[in-house]
């Protein structure tokens, strides 16, 4: 059991700041490239990002949270269907309400406010990776809950699949920030604490299974609806604007099977 622990240990550590450095090393790309990338090169980042968090919706969040409410003897249907419709309500419900606007949208978002353009760009981002950073968290909290080697693996599975559509997406908002005339290290430090919500709602997630375990299937179906929410509203859609969108297709389905993969291979 300790070995069990202290090999946990890492893996949350490894986790959580995986999630954030990805995000950082995307942001960098703002030092690289004098514009924004290419419309097509865009809509495989986003593709790629999109089948990710589908199958990580799936496999490493609405599977467990059905097998973690029959283990308690409660229809899995039950908190996996309303957990999941809860947490995109909520998400929704931020959206509208949340100043915001999205990179690739340009167009406010949420109430009137006089924030900055540049506060609103990044509060897009911020937004959007909180239920990604709550499911790492959750993951990681299941399996220090339950002292199962296997779902430790799967939680680090499920980091590594975020940590790699965030590489994408840090660059998505450092190189517009750079398009708003601030500078190069200004945009990258924008882009970078972006992402930093990410290991703060892992820590959550992950109090919350040890606090919580009860409702933790609940917890997990909310992140998962979060998710798919983000996916469906924001990624998908952008990532089929104009002509040729076979590439954000592809993408889609390579996030998926990676995500997938990640999860079979390690958990």
């Amino acid at each position: 059991m300790y070995s069990l622990f202290e090999n946990a240990k890492l893996a949350i550590i490894f986790g959580i700041t995986f999630v954030f450095v990805m995000t950082t090393l995307g942001a960098a790309l703002v030092f690289f490239f004098k514009e924004s990338i290419s419309k097509n090169l865009n809509r495989i980042f986003l593709g790629f990002a999109s089948g990710v968090m589908i199958a990580a919706s799936v496999f490493s969040l609405l599977l467990p949270a059905i097998e973690g409410a029959e283990a308690h003897n409660i229809p899995g249907y039950i908190p996996a269907t309303f957990g999941f419709l809860a947490g995109g309500l909520f998400l929704l419900i931020v959206d509208l309400l949340l100043p915001h606007i999205h990179p690739r949208a340009g167009v406010q978002e949420g109430v009137k406010s006089s924030f900055k353009r540049t506060t609103m760009l990044v509060l897009a981002v911020t937004l959007h990776n909180i239920p990604e950073g709550l499911a790492v968290g959750l993951s990681f909290g299941l399996a220090l809950k339950n002292g199962d080697p296997g779902l430790i693996a799967s939680a680090l599975a499920l980091s590594i699949g975020i940590g790699l559509q965030n590489f994408p997406e840090g660059a998505a908002i450092s190189l517009p920030l750079k398009n708003e005339n601030i500078s190069n290290l200004k945009a990258f430090a924008l882009g970078s604490l972006s992402g930093i919500v990410e290991p703060l709602a892992a820590l959550l997630g992950i109090l919350l299974a040890t606090w919580l375990p009860a409702v933790m299937p609940w917890f997990l179906a909310f992140a998962a609806g979060a998710m798919i929410y983000v996916v469906a509203e924001e990624l998908i859609p952008e990532a089929q604007m104009g002509s040729h969108s076979n590439a954000g297709t592809v993408a889609v389905m390579v996030g998926f099977a990676v995500m997938m993969l990640l999860d079979v291979a390690l958990g």
